[in-house]
């Protein structure tokens, strides 16, 4: 059976994928033992890593709200993850029940349990796709569905571009999607780093998996807002950009670094 240009037995269950790893760190059931044991790898390596999660999903709420306050009413999710609860159409919808989401991922694992959660909601759609492809994400039938490139979007790049090398030209690939957006569109973006720690035990365990872990600096981050002007605070450990509330943090606990 082939669905979205995938066959089922495309689907690799033998290696840990990056959407059912973090799954199974944040308590998900949607993973496999593979991706558990690599949890547990990665858990042992890194202590902080599930506080580190939970802290880039809380950034990502906060964002979005930013986002759809400000009156964006688009937003384009790429390498979503597995849906966890609230997700980024719920958090959008407290705000603006007519914010339209399109999730796009490349696990066909992802898009099946984000079909089941949300069939029959018209206002968000689920695609495969593969960021490493962004014309064919801007110009999937799916996406154009829910999203108008003629109106402000919010482009989320969440987690995902630690997963592409250098090699795959992460830079090329966020400047073509920027320049699909139109004025007044917003870029959300975070990405692991090692300016605070070392994590070269963590990626050692991303170099078993479907795919591996980037690390880049801020400087390297950076670059990737070229086009865009960033908001205060600007480019910040997620713990740190407009935090709800004001508490002692230890900036090795957080691995990631967004706006």
């Amino acid at each position: 059976m082939r669905q979205d240009g995938f066959r089922a037995e495309e689907i690799d269950t033998s290696r840990p994928h990056p959407a059912r790893i973090y799954d199974y760190l944040l308590g998900g059931k949607d993973n496999y033992a593979v991706d558990q044991q690599a949890g547990d790898e990665l858990a042992a390596a890194a202590p902080e890593v599930r506080m580190g999660l939970r802290a880039n999903r809380d950034f990502l709420r906060r964002a979005v709200r930013h986002v759809v306050s400000g009156g964006v009413r688009q937003i384009l999710d790429i390498g979503t993850g597995l849906p966890t609860s609230p997700n980024v159409h719920e958090v959008a919808h407290e705000v603006a029940p007519d914010v339209r989401v399109a999730y796009v991922d490349n696990d066909p694992i992802v898009k099946a349990h984000a079909d089941a959660l949300l069939g029959g909601l018209g206002a968000t759609g689920v695609v495969l796709g593969d960021l490493r492809d962004p014309r064919a994400i801007v110009g999937h039938p799916g996406v154009r569905e829910v999203i108008d490139f003629g109106e402000p979007v919010a482009l989320l790049l969440v987690a995902v571009l630690h997963f592409l090398t250098d090699a795959e030209r992460p830079g090329q690939v966020v400047a073509t999607l920027r320049d699909a957006l139109p004025a007044g569109s917003f870029l959300v973006l975070s990405h692991a780093t090692g300016d605070f720690a070392d994590r070269s035990d963590a990626q050692a365990v991303y170099n078993k998996a479907t795919a591996t872990l980037n690390l880049r600096s801020r400087a390297e981050v950076e670059r990737f807002f070229t086009g865009f002007e960033l908001l205060e605070p600007g480019l910040a450990q997620v713990p740190f950009w407009r935090p709800e509330t004001l508490r002692r943090r230890d900036p090795r606990r957080s691995a990631s670094t967004g706006a």
